[in-house]
């Protein structure tokens, strides 16, 4: 069979023209089919570019017209623009079209708004289709191999979302990363587009929607000082940032975890790499707060999903706070009986005031080690659940703790990564300044951003170090 394609600028009264005079054709004539492509009057003149040098044609206006010897892929024969298909029309049919000028730009016009209307519809149909691309540093992590079916199973992103994960790391742990894209592939999830694994750092984070930074230091590795685990971290992030600007999506959103310098993962990130929205960098302090509310749950005999507010401040993997005096109780078993909904203060149902002051503000060392040596759910489990947040809200009304970039919020310092109570909405964040704080957890504020300062300090001395001339072009 034979074809009659029919293209054009979605503007041009030329084009409106001939496709007038082809509908009729093709509406009284059994054997005159039509298949039409408009563009949009800024694509036009590459798109026509590049159809003539692939057919070895020679047009250079709007309309081009041409049959195809079979149905939309056989080899064209150029018929020419508007004036040749007329003549075509007239000389094989007997037809000429009596379109007058004014009709000719109205259509054009409603061809113009139509185009739009279905590039709209177009992208918006792609952009349910298209799987979210997320990628994994230091993926060999067991925290990544927990990671990967709360990602897929539909819980964190909707059940209706695709996604695609790359999981990224070294040479040394190819065989790894292979292992885990086998089982993962096995599992069959079928929210999970695809897994691949990537050693070739040149390559990563392209089209990133989603990047989760496991990057760890390796504490205590023959007694380091603090500025060459600093070192190593501004390292990491010196290498990530650019490849970040670079391949990622314009909004990529950017989780720092792990289990050392979470904030200064984040805060490096950024500094290295000052395109990226400080909006959507965050560094994850669900695990601490998890694990106080278990500790508080042991302590009540109750359920640690009852126990919700506690709030988590400052360096999330060094000096932090575990503030209570926010939080509250759900269905606690006591004299005082309310619906399930309803709240109790946590500092009320302790009697023992001395245990906070003591052992539990004591134990915050020990709830540091109960994470550290996680396996990998609990960590996992709040990259997760932070990331659900991000993406369909927060609990209404409910607190949840993470490192942004400050400024000014509770008379923290400006400039350096804090944890600090957030909620999500319509998938962005922002911090709960209504919350009143007192004036000893105000000097505990003080003196956590002091630590976080001084880290600050050292990771930039160490950039002027090793960029001695550009070193304000990079930190300004």
């Amino acid at each position: 069979s034979v074809v009659t394609v029919f293209t054009g600028k979605a503007n041009c009264r030329y084009y409106a023209k001939a496709e007038l005079l082809a509908d009729y054709l093709q509406a009284n004539l059994p054997d005159f089919r039509v298949h039409k492509i408009t563009q949009h009057p800024d694509k036009w003149e590459q798109w026509l570019h590049d159809v003539c040098e692939m057919n070895g044609w020679e047009h250079t206006q709007s309309p081009i017209i041409w049959r195809e010897l079979l149905d939309r892929g056989g080899k064209g024969l150029l018929l020419g623009g508007v004036n040749d298909f007329l003549e075509y029309a007239q000389h094989y049919y007997g037809i000429t079209s009596k379109m007058l000028s004014e009709e000719m730009l109205d259509i054009a016009e409603e061809n113009l708004q139509a185009h739009i209307e279905v590039e709209k519809e177009e992208e918006e149909i792609k952009s349910l289709i298209k799987p979210l691309q997320i990628w994994i540093t230091s993926a060999s992590a067991s925290i990544c191999y927990q990671l990967i079916p709360l990602l897929a199973n539909g819980e964190v992103f909707g059940m209706t979302t695709e996604i695609s994960i790359h999981l990224l790391d070294t040479d040394q742990f190819k065989d790894v990363l292979c292992g885990i894209v086998m089982e993962a592939e096995d599992m069959a999830f079928p929210l999970l587009r695809s897994i691949s694994e990537h050693t070739e750092r040149d390559e990563a984070f392209i089209q990133a929607d989603i990047i989760i930074v496991l990057d760890d230091v390796l504490l205590n590795r023959e007694a380091q000082s603090l500025e060459n685990y600093i070192r190593e971290v501004s390292e990491i992030c010196q290498v990530y940032a650019p490849l970040i600007e670079k391949n990622a999506n314009r909004g990529v959103r950017i989780i720092s975890s792990g289990k050392t310098f979470v904030n200064l993962k984040a805060m490096m990130i950024m500094t290295y790499g000052q395109s990226i929205k400080p909006e959507n960098v965050i560094a994850v302090a669900t695990s601490w707060e998890s694990a106080a509310k278990a500790m508080l749950a042991r302590k009540l005999n109750m359920n640690a999903a009852g126990v919700k507010d506690v709030i988590v401040w400052g360096n999330i993997t060094g000096c932090n706070y575990i503030d209570l005096s926010h939080a509250k109780l759900y269905g606690y078993d006591c004299a005082i009986w309310g619906p399930a909904n309803f709240p109790r203060p946590l500092l009320n149902m302790i009697y023992d005031s001395e245990w906070i002051h003591s052992e539990f503000l004591s134990a915050q060392s020990s709830l540091s080690s109960r994470v550290c040596h996680s396996v990998g759910m609990l960590p996992a489990h709040a990259v997760a659940t932070v990331l659900r947040y991000w993406y369909h809200g927060s609990p209404p009304g409910e607190i949840v703790s993470v490192g942004i970039l400050t400024e000014g919020q509770f008379c923290i310092p400006e400039g350096i990564v804090f944890s600090m109570p957030v909620r999500f909405q319509n998938g962005n964040w922002e911090v709960m300044t209504e919350l009143e704080i007192n004036e000893t957890t105000q000097e505990v504020l003080g003196r956590l951003a002091h630590e976080l300062i001084q880290e600050k300090l050292i990771a930039l001395n160490e950039i002027e170090e090793m960029h001695p001339y550009g070193a304000d072009k990079i930190t300004s």
